[in-house]
């Protein structure tokens, strides 16, 4: 099975900081145990990244970001290219991402 080297950008990196800040002041174990799962689910990008599905929106590009869910509140976006994933997004599906697509 081939392997996928996973690249998280600086961006997705700040996205996921800030999520589980804010969370943390509410409830520290949450967050804590969000970012296990989330973390788990982006390094389970090294097999098989193609499972997940595209990320159908007008605005995006046909076939550019593949979409993964965690719990229906956090949509992670990346694009594979090659070998590589690149982790692009990490939003939190309650707010308002519309500046995404537009």
């Amino acid at each position: 099975m081939t392997q996928y080297k996973v690249i998280v950008a600086d961006r997705a990196k700040t996205m996921l900081g800030a999520y589980i800040k804010f969370l943390a002041r509410v409830n520290p174990a949450a967050a804590r145990e969000a970012k296990t799962k989330l973390l788990a689910v982006i390094r389970s990008q090294k097999d098989m990244p193609e499972r997940f599905p595209f990320l159908d929106e007008a605005f995006v590009p046909r076939g550019k970001y593949r979409k993964l869910f965690v719990d229906d509140w956090c949509l992670v976006l990346c694009q594979i290219k090659g070998q590589t994933v690149f982790v692009d997004y990490l939003l939190d599906c309650r707010q308002d991402y519309s500046w995404l697509i537009r």
